[in-house]
């Protein structure tokens, strides 16, 4: 019998302006995978957020990864990824994307990350942008 394999689970947010850019965030210098790179908001769920839902467990990483902004989130998921990250010891992660409008605030990113930009997919090469799961997701997303 083949053993099943575990995976985490990274919900993330792709937050359009009215300009139809999005909200993209540069990943730390330190980081082997995304260095150089960019993220988008959102992350794993939390051990003591089984009961919670995806839009409320959403709501807490934008809050802790861009302040204090206002966004509308769709509550369907609009792609999905995975990725195997990790230097030694790997782990297998399934993104799940979601859709928000950006409403307004002022983002101010945490440690978490270097600086933010707008941009507009179309307009860019997302090999240069993104990697890994990231990457995968937002081509799925863009079909």
């Amino acid at each position: 019998m083949t053993e099943k394999a575990l995976y985490q689970i990274s919900l993330k947010l792709i937050i359009k302006n009215e300009k139809g850019e999005i909200l993209v965030l540069k990943a730390l210098d330190d980081n082997f995978i995304y260095s150089g790179f960019y993220d988008l908001p959102g992350g794993r769920i939390d051990d003591n957020e089984f009961s919670i839902g995806f839009i409320d467990i959403l709501k807490r990483e934008l809050a802790e990864e861009v302040g204090d902004v206002k966004v509308v989130i769709y509550n369907k998921p609009v792609a999905l990824s995975k990725a195997l990250l990790g230097r030694v010891n790997k782990f297998r992660v399934i993104y799940i994307f979601f859709e928000a409008d950006y409403e307004g605030g002022v983002v101010t990113i945490s440690e978490e990350h270097t600086a933010y930009k707008w941009v507009k997919l179309e307009d860019i090469k997302l090999e240069d942008y993104f990697v890994s799961g990231i990457l995968e997701g937002l081509k799925r997303y863009l079909q």
